[in-house]
């Protein structure tokens, strides 16, 4: 025998607010027009580096300084989506723009970048921190 159980409403609101914890805290948009460009869900999380010395062998033997700390990353780093056109046009490496307003947000490169903080991100889809807003919801 089955009994037709109906869910009273501080079950149903739980349901409601379970599924709210599920979503994305944070969204990034274009500092310009606003427009959303990514979500929390969407971020690749990478370890930071150990910052200029990673970078030594660009820089001259006395310009290297001595960091107690990583430095902050100044990009973030994404999967690909369905707004980045020169991704979905089959290009290796390019600029990625605002599918809204054209402005330059950050580049790809399907070989990887370097971030600002040392490590190499393979494949990188990065967006400057700098050009785009981060929002709580």
């Amino acid at each position: 025998m089955m009994s037709n159980q109906v869910e009273s409403p501080m079950e149903v609101s739980n349901h409601t607010e379970n599924e709210l914890e599920k979503k994305p805290q944070k969204i990034y948009r274009c500092k310009k027009c606003r427009r959303m460009v990514a979500t929390e869900d969407h971020l690749v999380p990478h370890e930071h580096g150990e910052g200029k010395k990673c970078f030594r062998w660009r820089k001259k033997a006395g310009d290297v300084s001595n960091e107690d700390e990583p430095p902050e990353c100044l990009s973030i780093f994404v999967q690909p989506m369905k707004w980045m056109q020169a991704v979905e046009e089959g290009a290796v490496e390019e600029k990625l723009q605002c599918i809204g307003c054209n402005t330059r947000l950050g580049s790809f490169n399907w070989a990887g970048m370097q971030c600002n903080c040392g490590v190499w991100v393979n494949p990188a889809f990065r967006l400057h921190k700098s050009r785009i807003d981060e929002c709580r919801f």
